[in-house]
């Protein structure tokens, strides 16, 4: 088989595609011929060595895959055997072949292509925990999604769009009619407004009931301050640690010293919530996945659930790919194929 190796932190220069074995599913894992790999942020924080998570350099990074099963282990299912499926993958997912557990493997939609289908593992269910799970979003309220164009972005749009809320979006002007197209009500250009003043307008002073924030710092702090009262902040990444100029972990420094530190007791007085989520530590919890799966599959064959390809890469050329979104190009997913 085929993978993308991270061969040391630094520059998208340090990918490189290389051979190794098959591997043989046992237990109750599934083998999949790969035909599209999702690639997230987390990556990249990976290649750069900023990703706690991540494996130990050198290693193959990647958390989701579709494509269709050609192997099971002893105690898998044989009915998986042919089947066209996307699944969740603990790193790995950078090849053209892997093995997963039966139980982060679910069927892909008829109506979704392979590079569409590897959406939803990662952009769809980290919105849905965003937004329904733990942001409670209703019809009647307002959300800010920061990032708007971005895989996590696009399908909060899709979820806050069904559910009915008033959505507003932060990006650059060339992405504004796209994502307005898709059902955003008001785009701000970070690049060139301030967010917090355009918000304050927007809501007559009155602030967002849910903000959608993964650029971390001192931006939740800003964030924080634009919500209303009985207002959430969900917090799901730090990508601004990547435009610092420091080096290697020390750039961890800046974003950590502009974090907020949030006191119970502020929370209570100004009745306001701040949670986090992180898709990858959520392994122990595969029937809650499953739920979650579900209601956007549901999504997708009702129509609602509209995954977008910005563009796809071959597996040799997935340091371009980081390049690209790492320049920020892209609006909505990037995705390598064989």
């Amino acid at each position: 088989m085929k993978q993308v190796w991270i061969t040391t932190t630094g520059g998208p220069e340090k990918l490189q595609l290389r051979e190794a074995p098959d591997r043989q599913p046992q237990g109750g894992e599934l083998r999949i011929r790969v035909s599209a790999s999702g690639i997230n942020f987390a990556d990249i924080l990976a290649r750069k060595g900023l990703y706690p998570d991540a494996p130990r350099l050198p290693a193959v990074v990647g958390y989701e895959v579709s494509g269709r099963v050609d192997a099971r282990g002893p105690q898998a299912d044989p009915a998986w055997i042919g089947k066209e499926v996307f699944a969740l993958t603990r790193f790995g997912g950078y090849a053209d072949t892997v093995v997963v557990p039966e139980t982060q493997t679910f069927p892909k939609p008829a109506r979704l292509s392979f590079e569409e289908a590897v959406a939803i593992p990662v952009n769809y269910l980290t919105a849905w925990q965003l937004l329904v799970v733990m942001g409670a979003l209703k019809p009647d309220e307002t959300v800010l999604i920061h990032n708007a164009g971005s895989g996590v972005g696009l399908a909060a749009i899709d979820i806050a769009r069904h559910i009915g809320a008033t959505i507003y979006g932060t990006a650059s002007a060339r992405k504004h009619r796209f994502l307005k197209e898709r059902g955003l009500h008001e785009a701000i250009d970070y690049t060139q407004l301030d967010w917090r003043g355009e918000v304050a307008r927007l809501t007559e002073g009155r602030g967002v009931e849910l903000i959608l924030d993964p650029l971390g710092g001192s931006e939740w702090k800003k964030s924080y301050g634009a919500l209303r009262h009985t207002g959430r902040l969900g917090v799901f990444g730090a990508s601004t640690m990547t435009e610092s100029s420091l080096p290697g972990p020390l750039k961890l420094l800046r974003v950590g010293l502009g974090m907020p530190w949030f006191n119970p007791v502020a929370l209570m007085n100004r009745n306001r919530s701040v949670f986090g989520v992180n898709l990858g530590h959520l392994w122990h919890e595969g029937l809650k996945i499953e739920t979650w799966v579900k209601a956007l599959v549901d999504g997708v064959n009702a129509g609602w659930v509209r995954p977008h390809v910005d563009r796809t890469f071959p597996l040799a050329q997935a340091g371009d790919a980081h390049a690209y979104i790492e320049s920020r190009k892209n609006t909505g997913k990037v995705v390598l194929v064989p």
